[in-house]
């Protein structure tokens, strides 16, 4: 046990040392990250004595992978800045301007399903940066924008950029593992199918966990933010909270099961927006009472940030709705057809380039470049340049801005996937010293520890990945094939396993510093992450609780055991902290407070 111990720790070395340069002293991602993987070549070298051809082999295989992140990530922001640059994104926010006047329906509905329907297209950070300059145009404090923005990156992140976290993150990091092809063959199915499961396991445990995410953001916003402090005020709307969170989950899983894992929050965060829009005209489960933050002379200074809210959303633009809608609606159209029509899907995927045997040691990749999202966001973007009659000036904007966003990224990537890749690598087929691979020597020394209570533990994992990392995508790279092994080890379904760190893995974007950064500063705040960070950790905190909880009782079953014990004790704070919120004193009626009643 003590030289696994030691094995152990010296696996986990190159992300311990980029966890504690991020965190502890601070360092950007793209300074961070080289450091991390000279340490993983360090290791590799020394003490699983991998040869350097194994070392270049498994850093050229990253590098190719990561380039198919880039490349899906560029197609995602060219959208994006194309949409800013054309005016259809100012024609969608105006679209938002006939919602009810409460603050806590206008959160849910933007924040929580048009957030969840720009994490499925998009992804990687966008949803904050759309949703709160928005947010801040109608009359929130920049602080509150940006913590709706940030909590709702949770439940959707797992299917964000088109899938990207599933397609790319658990995809790649189970890649070349023997072990998992020896399940997928046990299970009978190809390793798409598996890849396929496991996103259905995922949404499955989204939809239970992210119920509540709704209803915890509208509380947080009342209790942060409100004139009173009080988080009863957000409660007042849980049933307009619980519904706007099926509107979105329920398509979610379905899209899952039958569609894969690039549709979920894009078709599930739709689907519920037009419902929900749809049922709010016509007010049903319509708060009888209006919320709003009260005057703003009372707000607190650290609420507020240096970007003028008049400013944050151009309205000079004037475009229809279904012609602003127009490239997202091909874009979905297209990325369905090519997944759902077999003939179209295998002459795509069958346009692809192998990459084979690097430098001799067995190493294989693969790039599809017809078959990836990115070719479809990229033709999505050059049809609006169309439709939306965009000027040369404008489209070149968007291309830079978009390679400009994408620059940002790019080094820390370039350095984090052949970090992954060198740890996967690192097993007995390339080393002399007869060491199983760094994940799995790391799942041996946990599933020692724990036990069969791993599944409880595998969510914290997730969180910690992509707290470091900034994302979901790279915390499941560098994961996947250690939560698989660990589930291996301890004899439980390894693929419900994995779907616990994909899980834990959204759930930690939320106090991400490096998406706390991102959204703060598109509306001009700047210094307050320690607040933000403060607030959003307790989303993350329920959501690696519930998610382990969820993950051991697929696993187990209700019982005599570890998980149902933890349902009744997260079960009975949830009810003592209802408790707690409706004693909390009510306002006179027609007060000063953000909370006033209905003439209706």
């Amino acid at each position: 046990m003590d030289n696994l111990a030691v094995l152990s720790l010296l696996a986990l070395a190159p992300i311990l040392v980029v966890g504690v340069l991020l965190a502890g002293f601070r360092w950007p991602a793209k300074y961070a990250m080289p450091v991390g993987y000279v340490v993983a070549v360090v290791v590799a070298l020394t003490v699983w004595q991998m040869d350097f051809a194994g070392v270049l082999a498994a850093s050229l295989e990253g590098l190719i992978v990561a380039g198919t992140m880039l490349y899906i990530v560029f197609g995602a922001l060219l959208l994006l800045a194309t949409l800013s640059a054309g005016g259809a994104m100012s024609a969608i926010r105006a679209g938002f301007n006939n919602i009810s006047p409460d603050r806590r329906i206008q959160a849910i509905i933007i924040g929580w399903l048009f957030g969840s329907f720009i994490e499925g297209a998009s992804g990687f950070g966008t949803p904050a940066a759309v949703v709160a300059p928005l947010l801040l145009a109608m009359g929130f404090p920049a602080m509150a924008a940006v913590m709706v923005g940030l909590v709702i990156q949770s439940t959707p992140v797992s299917f964000g950029a088109i899938g990207t976290p599933i397609l790319i993150g658990v995809n790649q990091g189970l890649g070349g593992d023997p072990a998992v092809a020896e399940r997928i063959n046990v299970l009978g199915l190809t390793m798409p199918e598996y890849v396929n499961s496991i996103g259905f396991q995922v949404a499955a445990i989204h939809a239970i966990v992210g119920l509540l995410i709704p209803l915890m953001m509208v509380c947080m916003l009342t209790g942060f933010f409100g004139p009173d402090r009080r988080f009863r005020d957000g409660l007042a709307v849980w049933p307009f909270a619980i519904y706007a969170s099926l509107a979105m989950t329920v398509p979610s899983i379905l899209t899952a099961r039958f569609l894969g894992p690039e549709f979920p929050s894009l078709f599930g965060g739709l689907i519920g927006l037009a419902l929900v829009m749809l049922t709010s005209s016509r007010g049903f489960l319509m708060p009888k009472d209006t919320f709003d933050f009260g005057p703003r002379s009372a707000w607190s200074e650290r609420w507020m940030g240096t970007l003028d809210p008049t400013k944050a959303v151009d309205t000079s633009f004037h475009m229809s709705p279904l012609r602003a809608w127009a490239p997202y609606i091909l874009m979905g159209s297209l990325l369905v057809a090519s997944r759902a029509i077999p003939e179209l899907k295998t002459f795509l995927t069958g346009l692809a380039m192998p990459v084979t045997d690097i430098l001799g040691t067995g190493i294989s990749t693969g790039i599809q470049p017809f078959y990836l999202p990115g070719f479809v966001l990229i033709l999505a973007s050059v049809f609006a340049f169309v439709l939306h009659r965009m000027k040369r000036q404008e489209i070149l904007r968007a291309v830079k801005v978009s390679a400009g966003q994408l620059a940002g990224t790019a080094v820390a990537l370039l350095f984090a996937v052949p970090l992954v890749r060198i740890l996967i690598q690192s097993g007995p087929e390339l080393n002399s010293s007869g060491l199983s691979s760094m994940p799995v020597t790391l799942a041996e020394g946990a599933a020692a520890v724990s036990g069969g209570s791993w599944p409880l533990i595998a969510p914290w994992i997730g969180a910690l990945g992509a707290f470091v990392a900034g994302s979901n995508t790279v915390s499941n790279l560098t994961f996947s094939q250690f939560q698989f092994s660990t589930g291996a080890q301890i004899g439980v379904p390894p693929e419900l396993v994995v779907a616990a760190q994909a899980v834990g893995g959204a759930g930690g974007n939320p106090i991400s510093i490096h998406n706390i950064v991102a959204a703060s500063a598109t509306v001009g705040l700047l210094g307050r992450e320690g607040d933000l960070l403060r607030q959003t950790i307790f989303v993350t905190t329920y959501y690696c609780l519930a998610g382990g909880i969820v993950a051991f009782l697929f696993i187990h079953g209700l019982g005599m055991n570890l998980g149902t014990v933890m349902l009744a004790l997260l079960l009975t704070a949830i009810a003592l902290t209802i408790r707690w919120m409706l004693k909390q004193t009510p306002p006179p009626a027609a007060s000063h407070t953000g909370i006033r009643a209905d003439k209706s």
